[in-house]
């Protein structure tokens, strides 16, 4: 089942997007089963969770922290993590930063932004994102690669707000892209999109889609 998932989503999103396996809580066998089906990207919440499963399973994986990030768990997964998607503030960055430099590498991340109309989620607005990235302009954190943006979409059955949320979310991506980025090959990423909606986030723009139950199954 999860191999025909795999095929499935893949087929749907096609070129526009990569697909990222969201495997928390998920035992490494069914880990395994994904990777045996040609999966390398993996999402994790829980940096204990990733750090353990990282050494179990093969080093061609591609490990990605979507959830909500502490810093003080940055340095269990500064030398291995591919990218960090839940980058909500410039302290955290600095923090990366530090840790990263002190595994002699660049750590790739995305600033999180705040899209949906809820209380719950985490995230930057655009006046912070774009004083952040005035603060990275002027004071430079060689550690770090900033690739893009994140935003999660109202967890709602409402398709038309997910999509204007999406929308937005590529609006600022566009104007960060050309206020900050000018002539830059690395900031090309935006994450969103997870199971309910990331056919509508790849027709808005996502570069990575984040999908869990309708890979492994519901928890």
């Amino acid at each position: 089942m999860i191999a025909a998932n795999i095929q499935k989503i893949n087929q749907e999103i096609g070129q526009h997007a990569r697909l990222i396996a969201v495997s928390k809580t998920k035992p490494i066998e069914l880990l395994q089963e994904a990777y045996n089906a040609g999966q390398r990207l993996f999402g994790e919440n829980k940096v204990q969770e990733m750090a353990a499963k990282w050494e179990q399973l093969p080093k061609d994986i591609q490990w990605h922290m979507i959830g909500h990030l502490q810093s003080n768990k940055v340095k269990y997964m500064a030398g291995f993590v591919d990218l960090i998607h839940s980058v909500d503030s410039f302290k955290l960055l600095e923090v990366i930063n530090k840790e990263a430099a002190k595994n002699n590498r660049k750590i790739n991340c995305l600033l999180q932004v705040y899209i949906a109309s809820e209380e719950t989620k985490f995230g930057l607005d655009e006046g912070e994102l774009m004083e952040l990235l005035e603060r990275l302009k002027n004071s430079p954190l060689p550690n770090i690669e900033i690739k893009g943006l994140m935003g999660m979409a109202s967890n709602t059955e409402d398709t038309n707000l997910i999509r204007r949320e999406f929308k937005s979310l590529k609006q600022l991506f566009d104007k960060c892209k050309a206020t900050y980025f000018v002539g830059s090959n690395q900031f090309n990423d935006i994450s969103m999109g997870m199971s309910g909606d990331y056919t509508i986030a790849v027709e808005e723009g996502s570069t990575l889609v984040r999908v869990g139950s309708s890979i492994f199954g519901s928890r």
